[in-house]
């Protein structure tokens, strides 16, 4: 198992498109690392997010998100 996740596996971890998880490593609610136009991202920090408060991140983002597109 690799030690970085792929904006991909934490989309699908989420349940989420690939436009949210960049919008929200953007906002700096998703622990990540920009290098150029690449995004690093550990297993362990995105784990530990998610167990302490990532979801409730997530879907709190999301809902103001589909509010602003609206």
């Amino acid at each position: 198992m690799s030690t970085r996740m792929t904006i991909d596996e934490i989309a699908n971890r989420l349940s989420v498109g690939k436009r949210t998880i960049y919008a929200m490593l953007e906002a700096g609610i998703i622990p990540g690392i920009r290098i150029g136009r690449r995004w690093i991202v550990t297993r362990y920090a995105y784990e530990t997010w998610e167990r302490t408060c990532g979801l409730n991140q997530c879907r709190q983002f999301a809902l103001n998100d589909q509010a602003v597109a609206q």
